[in-house]
């Protein structure tokens, strides 16, 4: 596990996810939309009834002394026990399967887990925020430390499962984005994709045939940038049969970029004093992965919860807006791209292609491709849209949010903080070395413009949608 990086791990995970799309028990994406969805029919059925999943969904309080904090430990260790036997039952069954091994998922889990209980006690410092010690930006950061200064046990790779819990995630997210939101913001977030798509698309795929790289890798490369990253470098690899060592070299650029995004987009927000909506918005045009702009994003949101009147706007506007601006903007764009470029590559570079490689584009590649899990995204958006509908906003806001909603954002909270764990632990610097210098050229060319873009997009053109997410 020592020696191979997100980029090794991620696509080992999306080979067994192709593996499992020809098992009865369905994909990773169908078991985390299941997952989520679950956690959410659970709270409202308890929520209905007059009480509350609130004695699960645990998390440390704000604290500023060893006393308080271990009062408040030992007032809900129960609850944190429980909390892992029922992440660990519902992730087993889903690892299960899709036929990986449960017996060695669940002791890293265990580990995973109590680190991540860790992470969030120190998040809930009460001086954390004047040291950007925010929960997703420890996570990360600890985990990036870890396995690069020492070698990690075999037998924690297993638990290491980064989109599982991305997935996971950003279906429970679902539940505290109203439908309405979607609406209202939905056609500005797929505008303002589409633009930032296409230009970014075109600069990276442009550059790197001035640089005499293959069409197929110019793709890849220029897709992986474009749109969703490491998800988006594997389906258009898949797409237009390009190598796999391409695909691996654009999911470790993708991955660079990520990690320093990660870093950078907050703090450059935070300088600039940009409300959360917009600085969200920003983020999710310019990230390349679901994980890491989520940890951005949250981040933002953190330092604006906890350092009131520092930015304007809502805490929760950030990660409003990242989802909004990359899962339901961004992301689409991983099926239409692979359909498209499919058609292109059977119908003109297979047939010049001196190997005489045929194939048959379908139309099906768009549902083939597209991330099963943002329809449980939606699904969870209907779900709380239709809870909401049946109360006023004042009871809504005093008796929904505290008792439904809270409790699916500490659930939520808990399946990232995994996530980016995960992230850090699977990161090794070593292997992101040796990509070359044209692809990195090409791919970087790409990053200038997706980040000069969005801000401008967001800060300006559109700010008046994203400024206004969550008042």
């Amino acid at each position: 596990m020592s020696d191979r990086s997100i980029a090794g791990d991620t696509a080992a995970g999306h080979a067994g996810t192709a593996d499992a799309q020809r098992r009865p028990f369905g994909t990773e994406d169908w078991w985390a939309v299941a997952i989520g969805l679950l956690a959410i029919i659970v709270a409202y059925a308890l929520f209905a009834s007059g009480s509350s999943i609130k004695w699960l969904a645990v998390s440390p309080a704000k604290w500023s002394s060893a006393g308080r904090l271990a009062a408040d430990l030992a007032a809900h260790a129960s609850g944190y026990v429980a909390l892992f036997v029922a992440f660990a039952a519902v992730f087993s069954v889903a690892i299960a399967a899709l036929g990986l091994p449960v017996a060695q998922f669940v002791p890293g889990f265990l580990v995973i887990f109590v680190v991540s209980a860790a992470i969030f006690i120190a998040g809930a410092w009460a001086q954390a925020s004047t040291y950007n010690l925010e929960p997703p930006l420890i996570a990360l950061a600890l985990g990036l430390i870890a396995s690069n200064l020492f070698t990690l046990p075999a037998w924690l790779a297993p638990a290491l499962r980064v989109e599982f819990y991305i997935k996971v995630g950003i279906v429970l997210l679902g539940a505290t984005l109203p439908l309405t939101l979607i609406v209202w913001a939905g056609p500005v977030a797929i505008g303002q994709a589409t633009i930032v798509s296409l230009a970014t698309f075109f600069v990276i795929y442009g550059v790197a045939r001035a640089l005499s790289i293959d069409k197929r890798f110019a793709a890849v490369l220029g897709v992986g940038g474009a749109v969703c990253g490491v998800s988006a470098a594997i389906a258009i690899a898949g797409a237009v049969r390009a190598r796999r060592e391409q695909a691996s070299v654009a999911i470790t650029l993708v991955v660079i970029w990520a990690i320093v995004m990660v870093f950078a987009l907050p703090a450059v927000s935070r300088a600039l004093g940009l409300p959360t909506g917009v600085a969200g918005a920003w983020i999710g045009t310019s990230e390349f992965a679901d994980a890491a702009g989520i940890a951005a994003a949250q981040a933002y949101g953190d330092f604006a919860r906890h350092a009131a009147g520092a930015v304007a706007g809502a805490p929760d506007a950030s990660l409003q807006a990242f989802v909004l601006m990359k899962v339901v903007g961004r992301d689409i764009w991983i099926g239409i791209w692979a359909f498209v470029l499919s058609i292109i590559a059977t119908t003109r570079w297979d047939r010049d292609a001196a190997d005489g490689v045929q194939g048959q584009a379908h139309a099906s590649e768009i549902w083939k491709r597209f991330p099963k899990f943002v329809i449980g995204f939606v699904v969870a958006s209907a779900i709380v849209t239709w809870i909401a509908s049946h109360y006023s906003l004042t009871d809504y806001r005093s008796v929904v949010t505290p008792a439904f909603v809270a409790p699916i954002v500490a659930l939520r909270t808990w399946a990232f903080t995994f996530c980016f764990l995960s992230i850090g632990l699977t990161t090794r610097f070593s292997t992101l070395a040796g990509t070359g210098i044209r692809p990195l050229a090409a791919f970087t060319a790409g990053v200038a413009v997706n980040v000069v873009i969005g801000y401008l997009l967001s800060v300006h053109v559109f700010a008046p949608y994203w400024a206004g997410l969550g008042q």
